[in-house]
């Protein structure tokens, strides 16, 4: 099972950029959160999620194409691997999300990004943010227009809840790690 140190070792092996490390932060405490909600283990969620953009630093256009068997040449379990690579499903891997875990991760990589967004325009960050607040601004097709929101309407679909729980769920999460996730606001300084 994946732990949050060898997944940091790994994400250090490959990942420099800040930005990315932030995202797959957020993505990592959003996936803490969905585990504690289905009663699994919240740091090997959390592993996956910390995780899950391996390759893209180094190659964008070529997303998931090198996470496999490196991953695995590093002693990655390959129920692990699969789940990484189920985040892609449809868009640049034919890995269908199965699990629970797999299904949040599908459903919140482009979801945190949203919640990210959305967070950086409030002066108190993530620390004040409602789901309410932020069902307005994922309405709203044109705020973080890169986020594809029909992903994220599908892997909620997949787990069987709404985007507005998950969302609920993943701010919650978020919001436990504020000051890491640069999320504090403007009036924080």
């Amino acid at each position: 099972m994946l732990s949050i140190q060898r997944a940091k070792e790994l994400n250090e092996s490959m990942i420099s950029d800040h930005a990315l490390t932030l995202h797959a932060l957020n993505v990592s405490y959003a996936m803490g959160a969905m585990a504690e909600h289905f009663g699994e283990d919240k740091e090997y969620w959390e592993a996956i999620g910390l995780l899950h953009d391996y390759d893209f630093e180094k190659y964008p256009e070529e997303h998931l194409q090198h996470t496999k068997e490196p991953l695995l040449e590093a002693g990655v379990a390959e129920e692990d691997v699969r789940a990484i690579l189920s985040h892609g499903y449809g868009i640049c891997t034919d890995v269908k999300p199965e699990t629970n875990m797999e299904k949040s991760l599908y459903a919140i990589d482009e979801l945190t990004g949203i919640i990210q967004a959305c967070a950086r325009m409030r002066p108190n960050g993530i620390t004040d943010l409602e789901v309410k607040s932020f069902m307005k601004k994922f309405k709203d097709k044109r705020f973080a227009a890169k986020c594809d929101r029909a992903l994220i309407r599908q892997g909620c679909e997949m787990l069987e809840m709404d985007v507005r729980d998950v969302a609920e769920i993943c701010i919650k999460g978020m919001k436990e790690h504020a000051g890491e996730l640069e999320l504090t606001g403007t009036q924080q300084a």
